[in-house]
């Protein structure tokens, strides 16, 4: 088994448990900035002695960093800044297990963008793991208050979750192409110290959007360290896997096979959360585990 398929799983259900952890925190207080911020206040500085620790280890030169490391890096980081609130605000209008599903429509996009932007197309097994995995999206489509009239596909959950996937896809592709720019043989290196620069931008970033636009919300964070460090912690190892996993191969495929999320998302929708889910709901995802299959089967 290649090396990327198990990584690009434990990414899966990394970043599953910490938008678990995330839509605590929202329900219990935090804005949907002081939820997203959770996850880089406590992860940045783990990041930053985990890429330097490891290259002290190795004995290996830190890389030189040019231009278009930073444009990739900080457009990937700034599209994933705005994809993760789209999904915190989600939560509010649909069940966990649909918010996350939503999100996934960030497969086919990144596939669409990396074509474009890297030059990176997809095998035809892939493509139709993708289309079944959409097909899987278009199911769980319907909020379940809509029957026969034009909220079935345009309302403010939907807006939301399409959104999310679409920066969900910038932000995948940015940080490979970032990934891609460094000039080391070192897969881990690459990714740690890719995921370093940008959880460090991402951190200030939002330190300042909350600073500016929501006074007293980073003291609210801070006080809900208990929960938030554990958001932070979730990060760091989603994060680190997902970075690696776009180091070892095609952006498209990792998402796609990253598509495993929404098993985890349902057994904690039915087991955590006690939402109920009904007979749509389990075909469309039904649909998204075939599409995973095939991916790993063909690729």
């Amino acid at each position: 088994m290649a090396l990327w398929i198990p990584v690009t799983i434990f990414a899966a259900f990394a970043q599953n448990l910490r938008f678990m952890l995330q839509r605590h925190l929202k329900v219990t207080g935090l804005s949907t900035g002081g939820a997203t911020f959770s996850r880089f206040l406590f992860s940045a500085p783990l990041v930053a002695v985990i890429a330097l620790g490891y290259g002290a280890v190795r004995g290996l030169e830190f890389p030189a960093l040019g231009p278009r490391f930073w444009v990739a890096a900080t457009l990937g980081g700034t599209a994933q800044i705005l994809a993760t609130m789209c999904v915190v605000a989600l939560f509010a209008h649909r069940s966990f297990a649909i918010g996350i599903t939503f999100k996934k429509t960030e497969v086919m996009l990144t596939a669409l963008i990396g074509f474009v932007v890297l030059g990176e197309a997809v095998s035809l097994g892939a493509a139709l793991a993708i289309a079944i995995g959409f097909v899987g999206v278009v199911i769980l489509s319907d909020p379940p208050e809509a029957v026969g009239d034009w909220r079935r596909l345009f309302n403010r959950g939907a807006a939301l979750g399409l959104a999310s996937g679409a920066l969900f896809g910038v932000s995948a592709i940015g940080y490979r192409a970032a990934s891609l720019e460094i000039a080391s043989d070192d897969v881990i290196q690459r990714a740690s110290v890719t995921l370093m620069c940008v959880t460090a931008f991402q951190t200030a970033l939002m330190a300042g959007y909350l600073a500016w636009r929501e006074r007293g919300e980073i003291t609210r964070v801070v006080a809900s360290w208990r929960v938030s460090t554990l958001v932070g912690l979730s990060s760091l190892a989603g994060s680190l896997a997902w970075f690696t996993a776009f180091t070892l191969q095609n952006a498209a495929y990792v998402k796609a096979l990253g598509q495993v999320e929404l098993v985890f998302s349902f057994l904690a929708t039915t087991f955590v959360f006690r939402e109920k889910t009904t007979g749509r709901e389990v075909l469309g995802v039904a649909a998204i585990v075939a599409s995973v299959l095939v991916l790993v089967l063909t690729v």
